[in-house]
């Protein structure tokens, strides 16, 4: 509200959203709402009426029916928006149209999300409408409707203590359930089964879902950035990479580690990931205040360049390969993005024309890689993917990382690979 300079601001929850015939999708709360409320139910508003005489934070929620809460679940309510939730007032959502009409009245701006979930839009317009039509009156709409995104970007880059230990505990879950995976991956499993594995301890250890959808690559599977379908066989000699976060009370972890499945690295599977641990670990030192997030990219971009070319799987000069950009052929995507409620968060990466610079209380990933495709005409390394990725803290002094206690060097790897079986299933 300090920051609105004016104006009414109006946060929609995320809608449920359907899955199949009467089914729906988990639900999981838009982060900017969640952020400014911990509320996480549906159909819900929030208003900021900054300076206004009667209330300044509102909340519009669904009200207690016990007939449908037998079905899904007991509501919070107007009371509980109250006295659970910290709302100066709250309302039944049928009142929204009503009171945001009076609160809309002369206001100078409307802080909205346009079109970021439709079913709301046509709430607010009716408002809006309704304030309009005041205008023999002497009564007018605000002029301009106004992105907040901007705003809460910026406030959510910087994490909190509350949000630090948040964000920690799903790095917790997440180191547990990696390393649970490494012991239980042996060559003739499937990759669902690790998956499993891995999911089991995320919930097992108080996540309530994964922050994202889990990628258990084996093989060829490993070159494939996006990878979900997690059902081939894992053979000897194959590497796996798996790129699991869970989430803590909706802040969420993101860490990879690639291994070999049968706890032995081949020399060309050694040399790949001994070049990409080099690159992470020189651009995690670099993560302090005053360095732009560019300026790790492009050092992480040079040392993997560099190690190309020792491998022979690029040739010619250093500056010529990086002018020419020949390392996106095994190299295609960024170091790393910012983390928070959502796995890639909010936050600018840009300040008017130039990187903005790292800061304390920023958490980024660093997680390079180098995938060489089968195809590829360097035989030595064809199906090698290889992605080391860990969550970093920005601090005043050295850079925090997160994920640390997660096993990534390869005698670390090598000496828990495979050391226990899978769950009895009774």
């Amino acid at each position: 509200m300090q920051k609105m300079q004016g104006g009414i601001a109006v946060f929609a929850a995320a809608p449920m959203r359907n899955r199949n015939s009467d089914v729906d999708h988990e639900y999981r709360q838009d982060s900017d709402f969640f952020y400014l409320t911990g509320f996480d139910e549906p159909e819900s508003f929030c208003v900021l009426a900054p300076g206004n005489q009667k209330h300044e934070y509102l909340l519009f929620v669904l009200p207690r029916d016990k007939e449908k809460e037998t079905w899904t679940g007991v509501r919070a309510g107007v009371e509980g928006a109250i006295q659970q939730f910290g709302a100066e007032m709250a309302h039944t959502t049928d009142k929204l149209e009503e009171i945001l009409t009076e609160l809309l009245q002369n206001a100078p701006a409307l802080h909205y999300s346009l079109n970021k979930y439709p079913e709301s839009d046509r709430r607010i317009f009716a408002a809006l409408d309704s304030v309009r039509a005041k205008g023999r009156a002497g009564i007018y709409a605000p002029s301009r409707i106004i992105d907040p995104w901007e705003t809460l970007s910026e406030m959510r880059l910087y994490k909190k203590l509350d949000e630090l230990e948040a964000l920690q505990r799903a790095v917790d879950i997440s180191v547990r359930a990696h390393s649970a995976a490494m012991k239980a991956t042996a060559p003739g499993r499937f990759e669902y089964e690790i998956q499993a594995v891995l999911e089991y301890a995320f919930r097992a250890s108080g996540s309530q879902r994964n922050g994202y959808p889990s990628i258990v690559g084996s093989g060829s599977n490993t070159c494939i950035l996006h990878y979900t379908r997690n059902n081939r066989k894992l053979q000897d000699g194959d590497l796996i990479l798996i790129d699991a976060g869970a989430e803590f009370d909706y802040y969420t972890a993101d860490i990879t580690r690639t291994y070999p499945a049968n706890g032995k690295f081949t020399s060309a599977q050694r040399a790949v990931y001994e070049l990409v641990l080099e690159a992470q670990k020189k651009a995690i030192t670099h993560m302090r205040p005053g360095i732009t997030w560019m300026q790790v990219h492009s050092l992480t971009v040079g040392t993997l360049t560099q190690g190309m070319i020792s491998l022979g799987l690029l040739q010619g000069r250093l500056d010529e390969n990086l002018e020419n950009e020949n390392y996106k052929k095994y190299y295609m995507h960024r170091t790393g993005h910012w983390l928070g409620l959502d796995v890639h968060d909010a936050g600018k990466y840009r300040k008017t024309e130039t990187w903005r610079v790292l800061e304390p209380g920023m958490v980024m990933t660093v997680e390079p890689g180098l995938y060489i495709p089968p195809d590829d005409e360097n035989k030595t390394f064809r199906g090698i993917g290889v992605r080391i990725e860990d969550d970093v803290l920005i601090t005043k002094d050295d850079p925090r990382v997160l994920s640390a206690a997660c096993p990534k060097e390869i005698d670390d790897l090598e000496a828990i690979v495979g050391t226990a079986g899978l769950p009895e299933i009774p």
